[in-house]
């Protein structure tokens, strides 16, 4: 159907209910007609037919968009059989500007990529119609205060399109990305960086690149939105209330870690999160057909989720419009929107192909794109319709925020309480005063016992002083210790608990718990498993350091200490390679005190800094150590025992730290035995040059 913001053109077509309506006429390359120009008369017709009402579903567009259809007709999609016979009859009075505003995304990233001579131009020109309903029509936001809490959540989880979403952000307003930052796209230090990276550039919620993280950290916003709406909500104050929406290509369906974290949603049943599968069949190799043939709509319905289809994605712009309606009606399902595009949509020789991929157009190819789509704007030219376009849905999300914070403020009156919550838990993000105080303390005379026990205690504690605290562990919380006592289970019908039950789904629990984080919400989330099971999440650890996410990543089983599982459980090299992850604290308790100053650590480094803390504790019991504190242990290194000359230093973390105390016990006694021993052989001149001395101060360490 027709948009309300422009005229259409006048249509007349005998293709039945299916048909696509272009106008004028396209013949060979279209003549291009700017915004806004009349047509003196109408183009030649392909076909005369008697004139007809325009059937259910079609689409019409305008002057110049003809060329929209050209490439299908072109170079066909080689996995579709069925080819739609189209007729083509109308006169213009003004240019669609659909049309207009998907071209315009379409050409700013061509012209980018060239100009940087690198990137993938293929999948905006594919993904442009999605995205330019999304940041023009459907999505609620506030470029003027990006971080907003309720502004609705987009990922492209298709990194290595993103001069889709730097298109987007321009075109929508954002001052993060001017025209220049376009220009500038894949330069150093640079706004507009070859993937998308949320600590750059304002705008983009998530890093991603790593294929299939996105649409994964979008299971996570999409829950954080369920989980605080279930929290704060009250009738007639619905202070979170947005959807999240991702695009995913085909590598992204690929990946494993998207099938742990859709499986997932689909058992959460996110209602408000809608994703989009830009199905145009093409990776690196070639055609997808040489090794991805599987049904991804059956999958995801086998998830839970609704699947629709959008069988024409490159034109049918009324059809994607359609779908994202029927989407936000299912309030108990996720919702995957398969939606068919062709690959460098628009280029006469490389649309369809792996060469529109990872490789710039080039100028000839570019300029062939322009005649075929008749753009005719020189590069990096936008038309001021289509600014006026986005700018005017961003100046209705601004007065959204407005109306929001006039509702705001009636909260703080009805719910003092929650209120207060939310102001410091959410929007200022930040923790209560005196909150560790909660955290236990211990002495060398208490009991000793497994460092994964004092972590239970520690996360315990927490848990009933900061309610922004959630999480959960990959099905091994009876071995991790990280059930909170005092909440419940979050679940499809019960979202305002905090117990994650994540599954056996690694990979995909550390990508949910990073989004938790990069919400902005102030939560603050935590996720478990054993310490060499890192290996299965070693991706999503690795990003959220790299995308400054505030994930605490609690682990146990940290040595060869490991009971009867053997050599397979055992983390010889985990740790020190997760070491080398640069921005990434990786801290092993020693004892109970060590425990609760690591916790104190890794909240305050979540929640005030937005950084990601590992921690990994013993499964066996250990000793309380000697002078051990909270204090001490945020010094990451601190002398256990005291010496003032010594000779020998020992140093171990964790568990190790008691064999290390044991050890210096040992050698000291020997020592001292030993010296003894010289000093009675020791007469004039042979005495010896060992001193007692010497020998206690060895192993004092």
């Amino acid at each position: 159907m027709p948009t309300t913001r422009a005229q259409r053109a006048t249509a007349a077509v005998a293709a039945g209910a299916a048909a696509t309506v272009l106008a004028p006429a396209f013949v060979g390359p279209a003549a291009p007609t700017k915004l806004n120009a009349v047509t003196s008369a109408p183009a030649p017709v392909a076909a005369s037919a008697p004139a007809s009402g325009v059937g259910a579903g079609a689409s019409i567009l305008g002057a110049g968009a003809a060329a929209l259809a050209a490439t299908a007709a072109v170079r066909p999609n080689k996995r579709c059989a069925k080819k739609d016979k189209v007729v083509r009859l109308a006169t213009a009075t003004e240019v669609d500007v659909d049309t207009e505003c998907i071209n315009a995304i379409r050409f700013l990233a061509v012209d980018a990529v060239n100009k940087a001579n690198s990137g993938h131009p293929g999948a905006p020109m594919g993904q442009a119609p999605i995205g330019y309903l999304l940041f023009a029509e459907e999505m609620q936001y506030n470029p003027e205060d990006p971080k907003w809490v309720n502004r609705d959540r987009f990922v492209l989880s298709s990194g290595h399109g993103c001069m889709l979403q730097y298109s987007l952000l321009h075109l929508a307003g954002y001052d993060s990305v001017s025209i220049d930052d376009i220009k500038q796209f894949r330069q150093w230090g640079s706004k507009t960086p070859g993937h998308p990276e949320n600590f750059e550039t304002d705008g983009i919620e998530v890093t991603t690149g790593p294929l299939g993280m996105g649409i994964s950290n979008a299971v996570g916003l999409a829950a954080a939105e369920a989980h605080l709406a279930a929290v704060y909500n009250k009738p007639g104050m619905e202070l979170i209330d947005h959807y999240t929406y991702t695009i995913a290509g085909d590598g992204c369906m690929q990946e494993g870690i998207s099938h742990e974290a859709c499986a997932y949603a689909g058992h959460l049943g996110l209602g408000k999160l809608i994703a989009f599968y830009d199905d145009n069949g093409i990776t690196i190799d070639g055609h997808t057909d040489l090794s991805f043939t599987e049904d991804v709509g059956k999958r995801f319905e086998a998830y839970g989720w609704q699947v629709l289809e959008v069988p024409e994605g490159n034109t049918d712009v009324d059809a994607i419009r359609k779908a994202i309606k029927e989407a936000k009606a299912c309030t108990d399902k996720p919702t995957l929107i398969k939606v068919k595009t062709t690959i460098g949509f628009g280029s006469p020789n490389k649309a369809d192909s792996h060469d529109a991929h990872g490789a710039p157009l080039g100028a000839d190819e570019a300029e062939a794109t322009r005649k075929q789509l008749g753009w005719n704007y020189g590069e990096f030219e936008v038309p001021d319709q289509v600014y006026d376009t986005f700018r005017k849905h961003a100046k209705a999300g601004s007065e959204k925020q407005a109306a929001w914070n006039k509702m705001w403020k009636e909260y703080q009156e009805k719910e003092p309480e929650l209120a207060a919550q939310f102001k410091r838990a959410v929007m200022d993000r930040k923790l209560p005063d005196n909150w560790t105080d909660a955290l236990p303390k211990v002495t060398p005379e208490d009991k000793g016992k497994a460092t994964r026990l004092h972590s239970q205690d520690c996360l315990n504690a927490i848990a009933n002083v900061l309610p922004e605290f959630m999480g959960g562990s990959a099905d091994l919380a009876p071995s991790n210790m990280t059930l909170m006592k005092c909440t419940g289970d979050f679940l499809k019908d019960s979202y305002s608990e905090r117990n994650m039950r994540f599954g056996i789904r690694e990979f995909g629990m550390g990508a949910v718990s990073n989004a938790l984080s990069l919400d902005k919400t102030g939560i603050i989330p935590y996720c478990a498993t054993f310490t060499i099971f890192t290996d299965y999440m070693r991706g999503a650890i690795r990003i959220a350091a790299l995308s400054q996410a505030g994930t605490i990543f609690v682990t146990t089983h940290d040595s060869i200490a490991v009971g009867e599982d053997g050599p397979t459980h055992q983390p010889i090299e985990t740790l020190p390679s997760l070491r080398l992850i640069p921005d990434l604290t990786v801290m092993r308790p020693a004892d109970g005190n060590e425990t609760a100053g690591a916790y104190k650590y890794a909240v305050e480094r979540s929640k005030n800094e937005s950084r990601p803390t590992m921690m990994a504790f013993s499964r066996q019991a250990v000793d309380n150590l000697p002078n051990s504190s909270i204090e001490n242990t945020l010094k990451g290194a601190y002398e256990v025992i005291e010496c003032e000359e010594p000779e020998l230093i020992l140093i171990g973390t964790g568990s190790e730290v008691g064999l290390c105390v044991d050890a210096a016990k040992k050698l000291e006694k020997k020592a001292e035995e030993t010296s003894r021993c010289l000093l009675a052989r020791s007469t004039g001149s042979s005495r010896t040059a060992t001193s007692p001395s010497c020998c206690q101060q060895t192993c004092r360490r």
